[in-house]
């Protein structure tokens, strides 16, 4: 039986990828349409509760219990880090943080979550192919961050302070989730991580005086689309390929979400907002997507198993040619 390193990625693994990559990367959009009328820890409160509430609608229709064979504990300990802590401190340090300097330090998850499941988890030193791939992508975030976005200005430390928790956070969020579903109760985990999540945005909305200025009067239909948007696109469907494809995965692969994302936010800016796409920033993109490939095929590009693929397809050679 092979572990979840060694997994060739089926077609259902590359959907999921292809989800989480694509989703995530639009939800940048999403929230900075959010966030212009309802406060972050608000906005993520109402996304993670209606997604969870959804969820568990849908699942107790299909049975009576649940969250029966869901470790409550562990959701809401992964919920606190990953939909908590780590969702829910991006979006409030993009209130007072260069949105280019919060690209380059969430780009860091897979790399921390590389080096925590090494010292804390499966104790598994990264592959060369990992280590490479990582670093190769994450050298094409930065000159594409670097070349379209303004780094200047003041980086509040509270607001630094705040995106590097969350980072940190989501890290390891995703190597205790990874560890604690059950591969038969997905989606009855996300269900209840999103509501731990949900409840501990509400609790920081409260800590943070969101509710003193907050005035729903002024909501729009574009903010509440934003929202629905996160709901079903960001949370329901992005977190249940997410911890789906935890279980199937090793969790460095899974993270090299972050790096793609910023590539797909880049994209959606060309496309909706017309801006420009240069050619360093498209060498970049290639440097990111090559970066990743390796790292999510680094089994299958291992040397000893490229001459062995070769060998097999080599024409046989008569003797004297």
């Amino acid at each position: 039986m092979s572990s979840a390193s060694t997994t060739r990625l089926s077609a259902g693994m590359l959907a999921a990828f292809a989800a989480i990559y694509f989703f995530w990367g639009t939800t940048y959009l999403a929230i900075a349409v959010a966030i212009r009328e309802i406060p972050p820890f608000i906005s993520g409160s109402m996304r993670f509760m209606l997604a969870g509430l959804a969820m568990y609608v849908w699942l107790r229709w299909r049975e009576s219990k649940p969250l029966a064979n869901v470790d409550l504990k562990m959701a809401a300990l992964a919920g606190v880090l990953l939909t908590g802590v780590g969702n829910g401190f991006v979006v409030w340090a993009q209130q007072g943080i260069p949105s280019g300097i919060a690209a380059l330090i969430v780009t860091a998850v897979p790399v921390i979550v590389l080096l925590l499941d090494w010292a804390f988890f499966s104790k598994r030193a990264p592959t060369r192919q990992a280590l490479i791939g990582t670093t190769v992508a994450v050298i094409g975030v930065v000159t594409i961050v670097t070349h379209t976005r303004s780094l200047s200005g003041e980086a509040h430390p509270l607001y630094l302070a705040s995106l590097l928790l969350a980072t940190v956070g989501w890290s390891f969020g995703t190597l205790i989730q990874k560890r604690a579903v059950q591969p038969g109760a997905v989606l009855s985990f996300t269900c209840a991580q999103m509501l731990f999540g949900g409840v501990f945005q509400l609790f920081m909305s409260v800590v943070d005086g969101e509710w003193s200025h907050f005035d729903p009067s002024i909501i729009t239909w574009s903010s509440l689309a934003a929202v629905a948007y996160l709901v079903v696109f960001g949370s329901i469907v992005g977190l249940n390929c997410y911890l789906w494809l935890l279980t199937k995965v090793a969790a460095p692969k899974v993270a090299t979400y972050a790096l793609v994302n910023p590539v797909v936010a880049l994209l959606l800016g060309t496309i909706v907002l017309n801006e420009t796409l240069t050619p360093l920033v498209i060498m970049a993109t290639v440097l990111v997507l090559a970066g990743v490939g390796l790292v999510l095929f680094q089994d299958v590009l291992k040397p000893s198993r490229l001459r062995s693929f070769v060998s097999r397809r080599a024409p046989a050679v008569a003797p004297g040619e």
